[in-house]
C-alpha cells in the first residue's frame, strides 16, 4: 500500500495473553485518525521505538493500534506486559499475510489512517522524537482539521 491508498481488508485475532482485542480494516474506518503500528517481540528496532509509542498513547495524540508480525503470542504478551502496552487493539498476524497487504516491507512500521480509512502517512524503521515532533504530530493535528 501507498500513500493515499485505502487500507487493505483484513481481520486479525487478539494476540493470546495480550488483554485487548483484534481488529479489523473496519475498526479503522471509524471516523477518527489512527496509528497502525507493526511490531514484534524480537524486532530490536522496536525495542528502541517502544518509548515513544508509550508516550503518543499517555499523551492521547491518536489511538494506537497493532499488528503483531510474525511472533509467538507468549512472546508478545511478556514483550507487552513488561513494557507497557500503548495499543488499543493488537491483531496477531501470525504468517504475515496481513502485515504484506499493507506492503510493509520490514518492521517496524508505522502508518497514519485518516477518519475514512486512506493511508495518509507511512514510515519504515524506528519512530525518533523528532519525527513524531515534526512529522507525525503535525500531519495527525492537519487530519483532524480536513473535514472528510
Amino acid at each position: 500500500m501507498v500513500i493515499n491508498d485505502p487500507i487493505p481488508d483484513f481481520d486479525l485475532p487478539p494476540v493470546e495473553g495480550s488483554e485487548v482485542p483484534g481488529f479489523s480494516s473496519t475498526d479503522l474506518r471509524g471516523g477518527q485518525v489512527v496509528l497502525v503500528n507493526v511490531f514484534a517481540s524480537w524486532c530490536f528496532p522496536c525495542r528502541t521505538e517502544h518509548p515513544l509509542l508509550m508516550r503518543i498513547a499517555e499523551a492521547g495524540v491518536a489511538p494506537i493500534y497493532g499488528i503483531n508480525y510474525k511472533d509467538k503470542p507468549s512472546d508478545a504478551a511478556k514483550w507487552l506486559a513488561d513494557r507497557g502496552n500503548p495499543y488499543i487493539a493488537i491483531g496477531a498476524d501470525e504468517r504475515g499475510r496481513i502485515t504484506a497487504a499493507w506492503g510493509a516491507a520490514g518492521i517496524p512500521e508505522t502508518f497514519i489512517i485518516d477518519q475514512a480509512g486512506m493511508i495518509r502517512y507511512r514510515h519504515a524503521g524506528a519512530l525518533s522524537a523528532e519525527l513524531l515532533d515534526n512529522n507525525i504530530f503535525p500531519m495527525i493535528k492537519s487530519l483532524r482539521e480536513v473535514k472528510q
